[in-house]
């Protein structure tokens, strides 16, 4: 029998604050995600819906969670692939509807097979479904066709209620953190000149695969130039001597997910040029974690990072401005240090990578309420791509590209570094690079 990662009195405690704010007359359904095909009959590895997930911690394909409610109590439904040993030969172990009745949070489990017929009958007595659409084609069709009922999206109500982590999925996250941390570690301490980019990501995901986790987000790793392009992927070339690496790499545990990114020089020693930049964007990476407060706006951690960038430019000589000219308009931040600093300084983490909840770093408003038990990414960045032509890159710079990302949880008492155990400064770095060469 599969262990959850949750108790059953979690899941329930979760499906209840769902229900709670759902009318009594409407019909509840959520979707796992569909198998996807990467050529012919090969699959990419499943992944399951993360809604799935948080109410019920299902994690199998071809599955519904359906809820709807009798007399004066609500009643929940997981619909699952049936035992078949023949299919099971091929593709594995199911749990089947009885495991799933006995062994999930839920009160009773049907085979998928049933779920037009069953859904399609308690549709007819509800005025309402509450339905992820997109995601099951027979759920879209039966719910799109229904004249008399209206349809809802369920999702803000459980976004709202995931931001904010439980103590066991803090557990789960730091959990998730340490082993990411490490893989970085060992990705670094064996680092050298003339490594190629696609073995530094073996190292990191074989550490991920050792430790029964699985990475949450394709692994960039990108040696020189190669650093300057924000959602790199192809990890195919060689790192020079003397240039930096920028890895941006996480795993997930029981779904909840790291994501980290450290930049370091492949041969052991920052150039002076390399450290001017690599300590700017530390020093904004600092000041964007002491800005997540409780009771502080979202866009708080922004303002931090992007006062001490567009400063640091500033006195690099990159720019000749002001500092509020460099920034530019309050709330757009579309001043000519965004020439090098692109992206927002960080997002929700959970479930998702790019967690729900709102509030994207970068937003043109300040978004939701810090509030304990969220966990953040807090991740500044400067890139100086020498073959970008939409602006003047100065020489001694070109080439550079710095990330620093940490994963930060909200608390009354300040912000924790989950990811504390990942070293990032200058002095830790250096002694680490190669040193299992």
């Amino acid at each position: 029998m599969v262990t959850l990662p949750f108790t059953f009195e979690e899941y329930h405690g979760r499906q209840s604050r769902l229900l709670e704010q759902i009318p009594t007359d409407s019909l509840v359904l959520i979707p796992t995600n569909p198998v996807s095909y990467r050529s012919n009959d090969t699959s990419f590895p499943y992944r399951a819906n993360s809604y799935m997930l948080y109410l019920c911690g299902w994690d199998e394909p071809e599955a519904v969670f359906m809820a709807h409610h009798v007399a004066d109590s609500w009643v929940t439904t997981l619909f699952v692939q049936p035992r078949d040993t023949k299919a099971e030969i091929w593709t594995g172990r199911r749990v089947g509807t009885e495991g799933a009745a006995s062994g999930w949070p839920v009160h009773e489990a049907h085979s998928i097979n049933d779920l037009k017929d069953i859904a399609g009958t308690h549709l007819d007595s509800c005025k309402q479904a509450y339905l992820i659409q997109g995601l099951n084609s027979t759920l879209d069709e039966i719910v799109n066709s229904s004249i008399d009922i209206d349809s809802a999206d369920p999702t803000s109500i459980l976004d709202e209620m995931r931001v904010r982590k439980s103590d066991k999925e803090i557990r789960l996250m730091l959990e998730s953190a340490d082993i990411a941390s490490a893989a970085h570690v060992a990705a670094i301490s064996k680092g050298y000149a003339g490594i190629g980019e696609w073995q530094i990501q073996s190292v990191i995901e074989a550490h991920f695969t050792a430790s029964k986790s699985r990475w949450s987000y394709p692994s960039i790793v990108g040696g020189g130039d190669n650093a300057t392009i924000l959602h790199y992927n192809a990890n195919e070339s060689v790192i020079a001597e003397g240039e930096l690496v920028l890895v941006d790499a996480g795993c997930e545990v029981s779904g909840y997910a790291s994501d980290i990114t450290r930049t370091w020089p492949v041969s052991g020693k920052f150039s002076d040029q390399q450290r001017e930049i690599y300590e700017l964007v530390l020093k904004a990476q600092l000041a964007g974690i002491e800005a997540c407060q409780a009771g502080s706006v979202w866009l708080s951690m922004h303002r931090a990072t992007s006062a001490v960038l567009a400063q640091g430019l500033i006195d690099l000589g990159v720019l000749d401005c002001s500092v509020e000219e460099a920034i530019g308009d309050d709330m757009e931040f579309n001043g000519p240090y965004r020439n090098f600093f692109m992206h927002g300084t960080g997002h929700f983490l959970g479930l998702d990578v790019h967690d729900v909840g709102g509030g994207r770093q970068g937003d043109k408003d300040e978004g939701p309420i810090l509030q304990p038990g969220m966990v953040v990414t807090v991740e500044p960045g400067l890139y100086f791509g020498s073959w970008r032509t939409d602006v003047e890159i100065p020489d001694r710079y070109a080439g550079i590209g710095v990330r620093i990302e940490d994963n930060v949880l909200i608390t009354d008492d300040g912000p924790v570094v989950l990811t504390s155990n990942c070293p990032k400064t200058i002095d830790e770095i250096e002694a680490l690079v190669g040193s299992e060469g």
